[in-house]
């Protein structure tokens, strides 16, 4: 299989090596004399990898859990721990052949040119929207704080949340150009460190400043199910970002405890957040809990402008693998560097119109958790171990499981996408 030009920064060491199924000393030979060596540590990893899992989820997650009831708490736990495995899966279908080097190079060693499109174009858009609903939640979060603000230009009134998106693309456009992992690091730890400061500056607005956590809600509310489940899988949506932080490791047999470092750390300020926000707001709380949170307490602005944060640290992080994919097919017409710049440019821009028309953060965010998160995340990774392992030849426990898991992601897709777009057809009518 031949390596796109597009992943030149990318490297590749065998990990999880499983009684020969994936990865011989033969792999391990090739992978000496086919790759180079990484320059991102173990640590700046773990930043990357934390940045990715760790953002605007954890905004939403109380209204995920407000959605289905305490109950879908368990359900929350299925979904980090499939993900998690799943991540773990796609190390091995990258230790399986040594050209393998992205995510989709894995959809093409498992499917041929088929599964390199679909995991191209799933994961693209996925990333795309994420991207989206960033902007989307700087708009409404600017808002909040700046209710009164209006924008004139040429005589022309210009809504506030549409003027604060486009202040915001240009705040970020500079971070956007960079594409070497040990450097995004750096900014990552600034995304990590924020999805600290907002749960602790929410705990404090209802534990110090007269909010308290007096709501009991629901033990389960059957038709918010779908929705929570969806929400859940959006919070573990970096599986597509995955090879590209694997492959720049200097030790890449490390990312293995880079993810269940990651994973546990998410999992536990995730459920920290829904139940804190649950029990403050109960049914009440909005799909960005920062939306509840009175702007007259200091700790509510320190969230509120904390969460404005987040987009600038993560942006660069999604939009890189779109660029790359993009890139690969004009880099013999156009100079790289310039190429680069006009297709993030061009990126940026259209999420912009996008955010405006469809600005419906919990809506879109949903969506995205069940049709692209579950699928790329759950369903796309077990499908592809099952045919490049070969164990779907035989009967065993592994088999078992990774079929279990990747059925969690076909149930998760199908039903999340139905009542995510039912969802959304009902705003879009309510705000027309």
């Amino acid at each position: 299989m031949e390596v796109n030009k597009q992943d030149d920064y990318s490297l590749i060491i065998p990990l999880l090596v499983n009684n020969g199924d994936v990865g011989t000393k033969v792999k391990e030979e090739q992978y000496t004399n086919n790759t180079t060596t990484g320059t991102a540590s173990f640590i700046s990893t773990c930043f990357n990898a934390l940045n990715a899992l760790s953002g605007v989820g954890i905004l939403s997650i109380p209204y995920a859990l407000a959605s289905g009831g305490w109950l879908t708490l368990i359900l929350l736990l299925v979904i980090a721990s499939s993900t998690f495995f799943t991540g773990l899966l796609i190390q091995r279908c990258m230790d399986s052949d040594p050209t393998i080097r992205t995510y989709p190079d894995i959809g093409e060693r498992a499917f041929g040119k088929a599964g390199r499109t679909l995991i191209s174009i799933s994961m693209n858009i996925e990333l795309y929207l994420v991207a989206t609903g960033f902007l989307i939640l700087e708009g409404d979060n600017l808002c909040k704080l700046f209710p009164d603000i209006d924008f004139d230009i040429y005589g022309t009134r210009i809504g506030s949340k549409t003027a604060f998106i486009v202040i915001i693309v240009i705040l970020i456009l500079p971070t956007s150009l960079l594409n070497d992992m040990s450097i995004l690091s750096y900014i990552s730890a600034s995304g990590v460190l924020a999805s600290v400061i907002i749960l602790s500056s929410v705990f404090w607005a209802g534990a110090f400043d007269g909010i308290g956590f007096q709501e009991k809600g629901n033990f389960v509310k059957w038709n918010g199910v779908p929705s929570a489940i969806s929400l859940y899988a959006f919070c573990y949506c970096a599986h597509p970002v995955f090879p590209t932080l694997y492959t720049s490791m200097k030790n890449q047999r490390q990312f293995s405890k880079v993810l269940f470092f990651c994973f546990a750390f998410s999992t536990i300020t995730y459920s920290l957040m829904a139940v804190i926000g649950y029990l403050m707001f109960g049914s009440k709380v909005e799909s960005e809990i920062t939306l509840n949170l009175p702007t007259n307490k200091i700790s509510s602005r320190v969230a509120i402008f904390t969460t404005l944060v987040t987009p600038i640290a993560k942006y660069a992080l999604m939009l890189t693998p779109i660029v790359d994919t993009i890139e690969t097919q004009f880099q013999s017409f156009c100079n790289k560097r310039k190429c680069s710049f006009l297709i993030r440019t061009i990126l940026m821009i259209s999420t912009v119109v996008v955010a405006m028309f469809v600005p419906f953060f919990g809506n879109l965010m949903s969506l995205v958790g069940a049709l692209l998160s579950a699928t790329a995340s759950i369903t796309i990774p077990c499908l592809c171990y099952l045919k490049i392992s070969g164990i779907y030849k035989r009967i065993g426990m592994e088999m078992i499981i990774v079929w279990f898991v990747g059925l969690i992601g076909l149930i998760v897709a199908v039903v999340g996408t139905y009542v995510s777009l039912v969802d959304l057809k009902t705003h879009l009518f309510v705000a027309i």
